[in-house]
């Protein structure tokens, strides 16, 4: 079930949505697209089942990167959890994200469902995102997951 304020992104990607789905649920996968650019996705952890865990460590690697997060006092590395709620390959997956990097609020969970649809230009990618805690947040998050859609459609178009 989603929230009434749920934000909804899409992006056409040029492969069959199997070749979608193993880009989304394999470590080489993940590793391959979801880091912005300047960083490096290392997955520790993946238990693609309901209740499994993806974990994985988002590190700065590029001089731009490292510089601006050193600057900040952000840590170059960071750890992330989540706990994937639905697993039906390859048409449908839905994770719940820790937010437990928030100053000054308690950890919680965040949901983004992701939907996979064979379309004539290959797979119309659905993600809906759950609202944060606050509309900032809220945006940086959209803003992220954009990133990471448009991320796996260059993937794509390279290979």
């Amino acid at each position: 079930m989603l929230v009434a304020m749920t934000t909804t992104l899409e992006r056409i990607v040029a492969a069959s949505p199997s070749r979608v789905w193993e880009l989304w649920t394999t470590p080489a996968g993940i590793s391959a697209w979801w880091a912005p650019e300047g960083f490096r996705t290392d997955v520790t952890r993946l238990d693609l089942r309901p209740g499994g865990e993806l974990s994985y460590t988002m590190t700065a690697i590029a001089p731009e990167q490292v510089a601006f997060m050193e600057q900040n006092g952000l840590p170059l590395a960071t750890r992330s959890v989540k706990y994937f709620a639905e697993v039906h390959e390859p048409s449908r997956l839905s994770y719940r994200s820790v937010i437990d990097f928030v100053p000054g609020r308690d950890p919680y969970e965040h949901l983004t469902v992701v939907e996979l649809h064979r379309d004539p230009a290959g797979t119309r990618v659905v993600m809906h995102v759950e609202p944060m805690h606050d509309d900032v947040w809220t945006e940086r998050l959209v803003v992220g997951r954009g990133n990471e859609l448009d991320n796996l459609v260059a993937l794509v178009a390279a290979e």
